[in-house]
């Protein structure tokens, strides 16, 4: 298991100099971004895709700082109602599928999207209650509609490439918790699975070593996140954890993403840690900041500091004692 980073904190950085700093805190493995709402600052696709030069060059830096790609990152809503936009995105991600699999690189990290209520919508729209049955009726039209036969056809796609996709449960996209996750594996097939990301189930009260082993049993996991969030009771308390507030107004939020250990401490992610070993998850945890109370540098430099002591770097011995 290894300690990984998304460099798009550091995308003002040339990759070699991103390197060289995340070589120097002893980290393992790097996520690069290559289009949607994470950028493309390290890897844009049109410099890459099919240019068997560029790609040689930029794996020769990576394992330069003894490192290796986890996964491509691109992620956007090619589902969105807006035919525009669903095309822009769609072609994101099946371009980045394309440049892992020249690059050989195992996953391509994204979000499930979510369209409108109905043919006629023009805005996503996050369906989380049953009632009126409209909604009801709008969820089955988006899965049955809309996201299984996308997905489906994206899922042929990677199959073509060699290439995993793990979408990322996140809140205002179709697939924000574990078993809609299933579902959407069930009905699309294997080469589709979780950027297993806990910190936005965090804040919905899912036991996120629970939801490990439901979806680690499934083999439904292809990349992980490592990043936290913290609840603040005293808000939540009065206004719930469907927050709308500005993430930069943190006195007033229910919850923040924080830096690894300032959520939750480093017993958990020993806990974490040691549960998707349990389930066989032997790749990268890659570090994604978005703490709005430090800065970058800190909050990678901390995350790195509590993982380091969280995972494991040796594959298990015979148990002579059982």
């Amino acid at each position: 298991m290894d300690v990984g980073v998304l460099t798009v904190p550091l995308g003002d950085q040339s990759v070699d100099e991103a390197l060289s700093y995340l070589d120097d805190l002893g980290v393992d493995a790097v996520e690069l971004g290559c289009g949607g709402f994470v950028g493309d600052d390290h890897l844009p696709r049109d410099e890459y895709l099919d240019d068997e030069d560029a790609q040689a060059e930029l794996l020769e830096t990576v394992e330069a700082h003894d490192m290796y790609v986890s996964a491509l990152a691109t992620h956007n809503n090619p589902i969105h109602p807006d035919d525009e936009r669903a095309q822009a995105a769609d072609t994101e991600l099946r371009e980045a599928i394309e440049l892992a699999g020249q690059l050989g690189v195992d996953a391509v990290t994204c979000f499930s999207g979510l369209p409108a209520g109905s043919e006629a919508g023009e805005v996503p729209n996050w369906i989380t209650a049953p009632w009126p049955n409209e909604h009801s009726d709008a969820l089955e039209y988006q899965w049955e509609e809309v996201a299984i036969p996308y997905w489906s056809e994206i899922a042929d796609h990677a199959e073509d490439h060699g290439v995993d996709v793990a979408i990322e449960m996140h809140p205002n996209m179709l697939v924000y918790e574990p078993r809609s996750m299933l579902r959407l594996r069930e009905a699309t097939g294997e080469r589709i699975g979780a950027n297993f990301d806990p910190s936005h189930l965090y804040w919905q009260g899912i036991d996120v070593t629970d939801a490990i082993r439901l979806l680690g049993e499934e083999d439904a996991i292809h990349h992980f996140h490592a990043k936290d969030t913290k609840v603040y009771d005293a808000n939540a308390r009065e206004k719930g954890v469907l927050d709308t507030a500005p993430y930069t107004d943190e006195a007033d939020r229910s919850w923040l993403f924080r830096s690894i250990g300032y959520g939750h401490g480093e017993q958990h992610w020993k806990d974490v840690v040691s549960t998707l070993r349990m389930v066989d998850y032997d790749g990268a945890l890659s570090i994604e900041h978005e703490d709005s109370l430090t800065s970058s540098n800190e909050g990678l430099e901390k995350a790195v500091d509590v993982l380091s002591r969280a995972v494991f770097e040796t594959t298990p011995g015979e148990a002579y004692w059982a």
